[in-house]
């Protein structure tokens, strides 16, 4: 960054949040605590966000774009069904192995006490990423002239509860547990059965 550039505050905000989420596990972040993290006085930090909230909505937002650009890319590359579920899976699980602050967020764990909203904000991605799954799974019959063991549905809802379970472990193990753990294994597992 050149002397002359600002950095940017916004994303110094957010990284910064994102940040002690992943090392104040179990813990609530205060705008105070937030501030004192930053650097910045309250205040500022009211300039940049109009409420907590709000950068919450933020991080879920960089969740969104990063998770759903990806599978745009895997659904241009990747044309078999299955290979684009599993490719599907593994990104989510990296990236929330590579974002742990993140996964609080996903695992509802940073969101305790904080605006509804935000809840039905990850509830909609979770939906959407299991709408997408359904999609990718229903046209198996038209592009490979195969169908599953199981209704499409169910077996969406399979991978998504897969994934969130992942999840979850990763937060409550205090990022121990990676979400990438067996994943192998468990992917041939779950797979033999449909």
């Amino acid at each position: 960054m050149s002397e002359n550039q600002k950095p940017n505050r916004r994303q110094q905000i957010l990284e910064c949040l994102a940040h002690m989420l992943e090392t104040s596990p179990g813990q609530r972040i205060t705008t105070a605590k937030l501030a004192a993290e930053v650097g910045f006085s309250e205040a500022a930090l009211y300039r940049h966000f109009p409420s907590k909230a709000r950068m919450f909505e933020g991080l879920i937002e960089y969740i969104e774009e990063s998770i759903f650009s990806r599978i745009n890319m895997i659904l241009a590359d990747q044309k078999e069904t299955l290979v684009r579920c599993h490719h599907i899976t593994h990104v989510f699980l990296m990236f929330a192995e590579k974002n742990p602050g993140m996964c609080r967020i996903l695992a509802g764990d940073a969101l305790v006490g904080e605006n509804d909203r935000l809840r039905t904000r990850v509830h909609q991605f979770f939906e959407k990423l299991e709408t997408q799954y359904k999609q990718i799974l229903r046209e198996r019959k038209l592009r490979e002239g195969k169908n599953f063991n199981i209704s499409e549905a169910a077996l969406a809802n399979t991978l998504l509860s897969y994934s969130e379970g992942k999840i979850s472990g990763y937060v409550r193990s205090g990022f121990a547990k990676k979400p990438s753990d067996n994943f192998t294994e468990q992917w041939q597992f779950l797979m033999a059965g449909v």
